[in-house]
């Protein structure tokens, strides 16, 4: 009897002990290993990793799911070092946060865009095309769309393609449309033009030189990195001697008439 009381003590002790050794130790006959009990203890499990597999097909451990892109998008942000032009440690300097620009500025926005003008389009204005393109647009500029701009960019490659009063050249263009949210049926209108263009007085720091967190000389050699025909505090375009662009304006005359509507 003492002994069948002494058993019966003993396999109370030992009781729990089966469960707890599950949760640390692998099972065997189909039992769930180590990192499976850990995710069910604590309500939560690891992202499964992708097998590797060829383009963007369906991923290989889940038929029927999605494709691969839209499986890794689900996993977060990318690694800095993915080399996404728009996430990757490489990526452009992103362009700074603005209001969304309802129709051009108006002030020293307004005088420092025919500062721009002067330099980059000469008397065509609205309509100037850059001169090296052999195949022009169908039709003056401020008379095609969004749209047509860009199917003469992709139906005559091999050839400058800069257009409009501020010379925006396709991927500028293509980027400040999408920030501006522009449908592809908009045309080319001045108004436009103006609008995409503030966008870019605004990335070379109007709003800081306003707030006077910023110098003048600095915005005009920012300015000077966006357009090739204006002057760096040096007296030579940002891009002298790159594709044959230069200065064609003095910097004495770019700080004269700049300070006309920013003074120190």
């Amino acid at each position: 009897m003492a002994l069948l009381r002494a058993l019966l003590a003993l396999s109370i002790l030992i009781a729990p002990l089966p469960g707890l050794a599950a949760a640390f130790l692998p099972l065997q006959g189909g039992g769930q290993p180590l990192l499976q009990q850990r995710q069910s203890l604590f309500g939560s499990s690891a992202p499964r990793r992708e097998q590797e597999s060829p383009g963007d097909g369906p991923s290989s451990y889940a038929p029927g799911s999605t494709s691969r892109k839209a499986e890794l998008a689900s996993l977060g942000p990318a690694s800095l070092f993915a080399g996404r032009r728009a996430g990757g440690l490489f990526a452009p300097v992103a362009p700074r946060a603005v209001p969304l620009l309802l129709g051009p500025l108006t002030g020293p926005a307004a005088h420092l865009r025919n500062i721009i003008a002067l330099a980059e389009a000469g008397p065509a204005g609205y309509d100037a095309v850059q001169h090296g393109a052999r195949i022009r647009p169908p039709r003056a500029p401020t008379r095609l769309t969004l749209a047509q701009i860009f199917q003469w960019i992709a139906d005559t490659p091999g050839q400058p393609h800069a257009i409009g009063r501020y010379q925006f050249i396709p991927d500028t263009l293509r980027r400040l449309v999408h920030r501006a949210g522009l449908p592809r049926n908009t045309r080319f209108s001045p108004q436009v033009q103006d609008r995409l263009a503030d966008l870019l007085l605004l990335d070379a720091g109007l709003g800081e030189l306003q707030a006077e967190t910023l110098t003048r000389t600095q915005f005009m050699n920012n300015l000077a990195q966006i357009w090739a025909g204006l002057p760096t505090s040096s007296g030579r375009s940002h891009y002298h001697g790159y594709a044959g662009n230069k200065a064609t304006m003095s910097w004495a005359r770019f700080e004269r008439e700049v300070s006309r509507v920013l003074p120190d």
